[in-house]
C-alpha cells in the first residue's frame, strides 16, 4: 500500500474543512469534472500497485466517467467550489450488467482526487453511499475494489473475499479485491 499521507499530497486551502465539502448527486452534465477527477486519481494512486504497462492499457479504460452512473441518482459528487473532489455511489446492478437481487446492492467507481487523500472527503462521500443504501434497504453491499483501495474499504466495514481479475471491454485482465459488507 503506497504511503498516502497528508505530507505527500496538496493540502486543503488554509480554513478549508470538511464543512464546505458540498455532496451531491451527479448529473450526466457532470461527465467532464468526474472524468477529469478519475484520470488524476487513477495516475497518481493507482501507480505504486500496479505495472506501469497494465495501467497504460487499463487508464483509458476506467477513467472515464459512465453514463448510466452519472444518471442513476446512486452516484454521488463531493464538491469543493465547483471542483470534483471525489465520486462514488452504488447501484443494484452488477458492474458487468447482471440485474440485480433485493438487498444486494453495488459499490461503483469511486475514486479521490489524489490532493485530498486522507483528509476525510473520501470517508464522508462513503458515508452518504452507505447511508443511500441502507435507506434503500440493501444490507448486503459488494465491492470490486482496486489494490489501492483495499484499506479505504476495510476501514469502512467492507471484508475481502480475496483476489480477482476484472476483465476490461479490450480483454486486458485488470487486478482487484472482491470485498463485501454485510449490515
Amino acid at each position: 500500500m503506497p504511503d498516502l499521507s497528508p505530507s505527500r499530497s496538496t493540502p486543503p486551502p488554509p480554513g478549508a474543512g470538511l464543512c464546505d465539502i458540498v455532496i451531491r448527486p451527479a448529473m450526466p452534465a457532470d461527465t467532464e469534472g468526474v472524468s477529469r477527477m478519475l484520470a488524476r486519481s487513477y495516475r497518481a494512486l493507482l501507480a505504486a500497485d500496479y505495472d506501469p504497462e497494465l495501467l497504460r492499457e487499463a487508464l483509458p479504460l476506467i477513467s472515464s466517467a459512465r453514463p448510466s452512473l452519472l444518471s442513476c441518482g446512486t452516484y454521488f459528487l463531493a464538491e469543493r467550489d465547483d471542483r470534483v473532489l471525489a465520486a462514488g455511489g452504488w447501484t443494484d446492478v452488477s458492474p458487468h450488467g447482471a440485474p440485480g437481487r433485493a438487498g444486494v446492492g453495488h459499490i461503483r467507481h469511486v475514486a479521490v482526487d489524489p490532493s485530498v487523500v486522507r483528509t476525510g472527503v473520501g470517508s464522508l462521500l462513503m458515508r452518504r453511499i452507505l447511508g443511500s443504501a441502507s435507506a434503500a434497504g440493501v444490507t448486503d453491499l459488494r465491492c470490486q475494489s482496486t489494490l489501492t483501495a483495499e484499506g479505504f474499504y476495510a476501514a469502512h466495514g467492507f471484508g475481502s473475499l480475496g483476489q480477482i481479475e476484472v476483465r476490461l471491454p479490450t480483454g486486458v485482465l485488470f487486478p482487484a479485491v472482491q470485498m463485501r459488507r454485510v449490515a
